[in-house]
This record gives C-alpha cells, structure tokens and sequence, in this order.
C-alpha cells in the first residue's frame, strides 16, 4: 500500500507516505513553505508549521495515542455527519464517524507558490451505511504552504436531500491559554454549554479564564488569535460556515481526558472551530454540493 501510494501521488521532495509505529499511514509534506502530516485515518490533518514560524501552529498532544478507529487527539479532526451528540441514537458516536474510519487518496499536486494539495475521499462501510444510509461524496482537500487551506466537500450522489452538521475541529497551538484574546466574534450570539446552554452575546473581546465551550451560531465573521508569549495573531478565514465553536477543558477536564499532554499541555492550545451547528446545519439538495472551506494564517509581531 504505501509503494502504491508513493508511486501514484508521491511529490519527490514534498509528499511521502509512511506508515507509523501504529500501523497507521500519514502522508508527511516537507515543501519550501511548510511541513505538516496528516494521517489517512480520519482525514486528520496533525500538524501544520509555515517555514515563518518557529513554533507549529497547528498543536498535536504529545500524548496522544493514535491507533486504528480511535480519534487523534490535537491536529484538525473532522466533525461528519452531524456535530456534537447524534440526534436521536445516542449509541452513535459523537462528532460522527468520518474522524475514526479510513479514507483513500484520490489526488495530488502542486501549486502554482509550492504548496502541496492532497485530497481524500471518505471510504464508506456497512458500519458507516448503517449509521449514514445516504448516498453521497465526502471530500478534503489540504493545501499545505505558507498558508493553510482546508476545504470539506460534501455532495448529494442520492435521490434525496438530507441535512448534515460539521466542523473542523482545529487544534491550535499557543504560548498560554491565560495570556490569548481572541477578536472576530463581538456582537455574535453563543450557546455557553458551560453555562447552562444558555444563549447569550459576546462582548469585546474572547479571554479565558476557566473551560469555555461555546458555539457562536449565524456568524461567518473571521477570527484572530492574539498570543502575547509567543508574539503572533493566528488568523482564521472561512466561507460556508455559519457556526464557530471556541472551545478549551482547562485543567479538570483534561485531567479527565489523559491524552492532553500532562501535566500542562491543554494551556498550549486552544481550539476554534468552522461549524454548521444547531441552527446552522445545513440540507445539502440531491445533486447538489456544499463546501466548507478554512484558511490559516500565521503572522508574527
């Protein structure tokens, strides 16, 4: 398998495909602007770092322990079909299925600056059909360079509409959660799953001082990181999402996870999300195509 992956999309020089101590196979992109891998398992982008910064900008826990059909814990997981808890099977796993099954590569190349593209197709499954019996497509593309560009593909091969939720789940590394702001959202409406699921509106800026999971809902506004220990705002861009989740477990949380990086590593990141969530899901039509497309940007000051 991995010969046959070399031989068909391997990039002499920028994209290889290897295979992990856990058996798993991750493409490794190693190009003039940028390294970042990304594990076939899950579509999970795990880490991203342009040749302009000395710290990566996507975070991946140096604990965490990838294995077959289990998530990976940091990098940039895909939330797919629905996001958060399934609607009405709670024995479904949450955030969907496409994060823990295998999906094939169907395309790469080059860009015109150097970046490196590769797309991959979810592969589906009677486990998958049972959970998702939809006919469809589920695509993405990364195109790794100076900047980060993800964009999630669904299209409706089937005879009749159906209505997904989903998210980048995106990891992303930072000097301390307690020395962040995060700008873009002012003014946004949120449900604070902290808070009792309560909606309410954000005012000023985003600061954290305790677990924080919140779903800004009607918003395609772009949001900036400003770190102040590492000295760069993280820029995040999108278009068809109307949702972003914010989202950090501070310390008792991610006690309870394990795969955080102990004792420390959950003040390293923080977690802003492009959704389509609760009000915000979206009826892809039959025949048709919905794309959510993400770009990162990292800038130093």
């Amino acid at each position: 398998m991995i010969t046959a992956l070399n031989t068909q999309f391997g990039i002499n020089g920028q994209l290889t495909f290897v295979e992990d101590a856990s058996g798993l196979v991750v493409a490794q992109i190693d190009n003039a602007l940028c390294r970042a891998s990304l594990c076939l398992q899950g579509a999970h982008l795990m880490s991203w770092q342009p040749e302009s910064q000395t710290v990566p900008v996507v975070w991946l826990s140096r604990d965490t322990k990838p294995a077959a059909g289990k998530s990976i814990r940091g990098g940039a997981p895909v939330c797919w079909p629905w996001f958060g808890a399934h609607a009405s099977d709670s024995a479904f796993p949450g955030h969907g299925f496409a994060r823990t099954v295998p999906w094939r590569v169907i395309e790469s190349g080059t860009e015109p600056d150097g970046a490196t593209r590769l797309t991959l197709r979810l592969v589906p499954s009677d486990k998958t059909r049972m959970q998702w019996p939809h006919d469809c497509n589920l695509d993405l593309t990364v195109i790794a360079g100076e900047t980060l560009r993800m964009e999630l593909s669904t299209e409706n091969t089937g005879a009749s509409d159906f209505v997904i939720g989903e998210a980048l789940h995106t990891y992303l590394q930072i000097g301390d959660i307690g020395a962040v702001r995060v700008t873009g959202l002012e003014g946004c409406e949120y449900w604070d799953k902290v808070g009792g699921s309560n909606l309410r509106r954000q005012d000023g800026d985003i600061v954290f001082s305790g677990e924080t999971d919140r779903v800004y809902v009607n918003t395609a506004a772009q949001c900036v990181i400003h770190d102040d220990k590492l000295k760069r705002r993280i820029y995040i861009a999108k278009s068809g999402s109307l949702s972003t989740v914010v989202w950090t477990p501070w310390i008792e949380k991610a006690n309870k996870m394990g795969d955080m990086g102990q004792p420390d590593g959950w003040r390293e990141m923080v977690c802003i999300e492009s959704v389509n969530a609760l009000e915000n899901v979206v009826t892809v039509a039959a025949g048709a195509r919905h794309t959510m497309i993400v770009e990162y940007r990292a800038e130093s000051v």
